[in-house]
């Protein structure tokens, strides 16, 4: 049985004569060799360094032993690999590979920031601090996508939606939401598309307080990245998708001002509902006569009561056919500026709901919502640093097109390509990471090497 002094363990199995010995001796290896991979495209990015510059230290530097930046790169890259935590980042601070891409010698370099040490970083940064760090991460994923495009996207699609982030202590502006029945967060992204392709790239993460109206932040937010937009991509069609959530006088008279376009879900409501009721009359009759869910679609012109003006409502309308189930209305509304066929305006709404699964990622491979620190600063700087890892990812997954990774999630990259067995050799001239010759991810590994600067 191993102890803290006897390091191995043995197996004895039916149908194997030999016993089988486990050791955990090997002192130059790690479990994160992949790691390396995503070092190459944060090299290629720049984007933690450029993090790193958006923070004050305000510490003695006779005292430091860890820099803001090998502290901000010890988070991500932790994040990235599976370490949620502050006390799970302390874990692997002796371990070669975590070191390495941090930029300390991988045997014999210091070991990286303590759990007391990362707690401290977490809790020093500033709101001046946070607002550098949201304009660094925008401005480094829009530079990228400018530079991979050459300025020439003919449209440019932004995407913003909230979530719930349960809590479960005493966090700052923790607040009890009856609409998700929970003390929360509410923490809203926003991601950008570039023409027609279907990648949603992540540009900013704002925490919120666990109540209040949906549509707080949103207009800043949406101006300071129209701004970025516009000086990257002057000639280019912004269009802006929202929920019905979002569906505000003034977040509509801004976009109109803006000369933005816009498709926003509107709640229903009596007067909606009688619009629909003749449309719906045909749904039904549909249904019935086919046995199926047949949508249609249709249009009018309304003003809420507090909208300045009358505004071009798409209105979708169908009967939920079930097997074995009552006939269901299902009817929805959008209220949008773009002058295509119902259908097909509907048909932009629904894209966004992938924005769904980019939230899913972000909560259960990087730990999005883990904002367990009792200052909400400190909170919003845990949500940039899984927004920055996020990023790390997507640039990944940009650079493997054309192999079988090419659509996978947070998850899969991780188990896939990071967590693979290393052996750490150091001689006078280079460093020599020997990984499994039987790993199983080989080929799309190389491949992914290459794309981002591997010779």
């Amino acid at each position: 049985m191993a102890t803290a002094c006897i390091t191995q363990t043995t197996f004895r199995f039916h149908g194997i004569r030999r016993p089988i010995v486990a050791r955990f001796d090997q002192p130059h290896a790690s479990s994160d060799g992949g790691a390396v991979l995503l070092k190459a495209v944060d090299d290629r990015l720049g984007l933690t360094a450029k993090l790193a510059q958006a923070i004050g230290d305000a510490r003695q530097p006779g005292k430091i032993s860890h820099s803001i930046a090998d502290l901000l790169r010890q988070r991500v890259f932790g994040l990235a690999c599976g370490y949620a935590d502050c006390n799970d980042a302390a874990r692997v601070s002796h371990d070669p590979v975590h070191k390495l891409v941090v930029g300390r010698d991988p045997l014999v370099g210091d070991p990286l920031g303590s759990q007391p040490t990362l707690s401290r970083f977490e809790n020093a940064v500033t709101t001046r601090d946070l607002y550098r760090l949201g304009t660094s991460l925008a401005g480094t994923v829009l530079d990228f996508h400018q530079t991979r495009l050459a300025g020439a996207a003919r449209l440019i699609t932004i995407d913003v939606d909230a979530t719930a982030d349960p809590t479960h202590g005493q966090q700052q502006f923790a607040f009890f939401n009856a609409f998700y029945d929970t003390w929360c967060y509410l923490p809203v992204l926003a991601t950008v598309a570039f023409d027609d392709e279907r990648d949603q790239s992540l540009v900013t993460a704002l925490l919120r307080p666990g109540t209040g109206p949906a549509t707080r932040g949103v207009r800043g937010l949406l101006r300071r990245l129209v701004a970025e937009l516009r000086a990257r991509f002057p000639r280019t069609r912004l269009r802006v998708r929202l929920d019905a959530g979002f569906a505000h006088p003034k977040l509509l008279d801004w976009l109109e001002a803006e000369g933005l376009e816009y498709v926003i879900g509107v709640p229903s409501n009596p007067r909606l509902a009688k619009r629909v009721r003749r449309l719906l009359g045909r749904a039904r009759v549909l249904a019935r006569a086919t046995g199926e869910t047949i949508p249609l679609y249709g249009e009018t012109r309304y003003a809420a009561r507090k909208w300045s003006h009358r505004r071009r409502i798409i209105m979708k309308a169908e009967a939920l056919r079930y097997p074995g189930r009552a006939t269901k209305d299902n009817c929805r509304f959008v209220v949008t500026n773009l002058h295509f066929s119902p259908a097909m305006v509907y048909a932009i709404y629904c894209e966004r709901g992938d924005m769904e699964n980019r939230i899913k990622e972000l909560k259960a491979g990087l730990a999005m919502d883990r904002t367990s620190c009792s200052r909400f600063g400190a909170n919003q700087l845990r949500l940039l640093l899984s927004a920055a890892a996020f990023v790390l990812f997507q640039t990944m997954q940009t650079s493997a097109h054309g192999t079988v990774l090419a659509d996978a999630q947070v998850g899969t990259m991780r188990d896939r390509l990071l967590k693979v067995a290393v052996w750490i050799e150091r001689s006078a001239r280079r460093i020599v990471l020997h990984l499994p010759q039987s790993f199983p991810w080989l080929a799309p590994w190389r491949q992914l090497a290459a794309a981002v600067g591997a010779t």
